[in-house]
């Protein structure tokens, strides 16, 4: 028997949802809450689902001018190892994700870009997390100062695409925002996509 294909499938996805019946806060930090709430199941079951809410993220995929993507090398605690991605960060509640991403690049590297394009949103960890990240094209770069937070300590470095998927293939990259980037950039010098200019 094989699989039906996506045409095959219901319309709609009212039969998939499952209905909040009660939500609690288990534990709040600095910018993270753990919630635990009771769902009505499509079937009319109950069960828990406990996940944390973020105020979401950009990442920047900056290009200078030979070509080269600016990445950082960054130590991550909950993966106990010292990280290589794109530029990223946080927003602050209420911020314009553009806004932010401008000032995330400028803060940790140096950098800023006369042309912003966006290239997508991505959800990293949708089995236990709000978090999204919107993703942004940087172009034109002018180095500056960098203005790194108090608790932040990390490396800027450029390198070519060609190295970039490697280390995506190797397993020497395993952030997701990262690995997204390098394969769409891949994807746009090939002329297969495009960003959205701003």
């Amino acid at each position: 028997m094989t699989e039906k294909s996506l045409t095959d499938l219901p319309l709609g996805d009212q039969h998939l949802k499952e209905e909040c019946v009660d939500s609690r806060g288990i534990y709040s930090g600095i910018f993270l809450e753990m919630k635990r709430d009771t769902v009505r199941l499509p079937d009319g079951e109950q069960a828990v689902r406990e996940y944390l809410t973020h105020p979401g993220a950009v990442a920047i995929l900056a290009i200078l001018e030979d070509g080269r993507v600016l990445l950082e090398r960054q130590y991550r605690y909950p993966v106990a190892r010292v990280c290589m991605e794109i530029p990223a960060g946080k927003l602050e509640l209420g911020e314009d994700p553009l806004l932010c991403a401008q000032r995330e690049l400028a803060e940790e590297t140096g950098y800023t870009a006369k042309r912003w394009s966006y290239i997508r949103r991505i959800h990293p960890v949708i089995s236990y997390s709000t978090e999204f990240i919107d993703i942004y094209l940087a172009e034109g770069l002018t180095k500056g100062q960098r203005h790194l937070d108090e608790e932040e300590f990390l490396d800027v470095f450029a390198a070519p695409l060609e190295d970039l998927l490697g280390w995506v293939e190797q397993g020497t990259i395993t952030d997701v925002k990262t690995t997204i980037s390098a394969y769409w950039l891949d994807r746009y010098r090939r002329g297969l996509i495009s960003p959205q200019p701003l």
